[in-house]
């Protein structure tokens, strides 16, 4: 392999991006993540007992960290995620019983949109592409 062959980039291949969320209450991102979502908690981890907790949550394709350390992530963030079934999510989750959030669909010529805000103040930007549209929309 020739030197332009590696300045090219031919070798990098990203195979996932994994997004961080800060969170201040354990119990209140599991009622949010687990219980409301439908997320599965895959690993923990603590440096020791007492010590801030770093978390994966899943649900499908959709892979989320939630984090108590201070400086892995800034509170208010949003994520946005395309995915297909939005208005079936939206029922579900409609049909739940979470008092703090009662969220709408959004259409618009990007696609229809459905935006969840956990306890921490991030967001969940769920935008289900309308037919031949791809790709970020202003669902906000």
């Amino acid at each position: 392999m020739s030197r332009c062959d590696v300045l090219s980039g031919r070798d990098i291949v990203f195979r996932r991006t994994v997004p961080v969320f800060r969170i201040f209450d354990v119990a209140k991102a599991h009622e949010f993540y687990v219980d409301y979502l439908g997320c599965t908690v895959d690993w923990e981890h603590r440096f020791e007992p007492g010590m801030p907790l770093y978390t994966q949550v899943s649900r499908g394709d959709l892979v989320l960290h939630l984090s108590e350390h201070h400086g892995d992530a800034t509170p208010g963030s949003t994520v946005y995620t395309e995915l297909s079934g939005v208005r079936a999510l939206h029922a579900e989750l409609a049909a739940k019983d979470y008092p703090y959030l009662r969220p709408g669909l959004e259409q618009d010529e990007i696609g229809t949109c459905l935006t969840l805000t956990d306890p921490f103040g991030n967001r969940l930007r769920f935008n289900e592409p309308g037919p031949g549209e791809a790709g970020p929309g202003p669902c906000d």
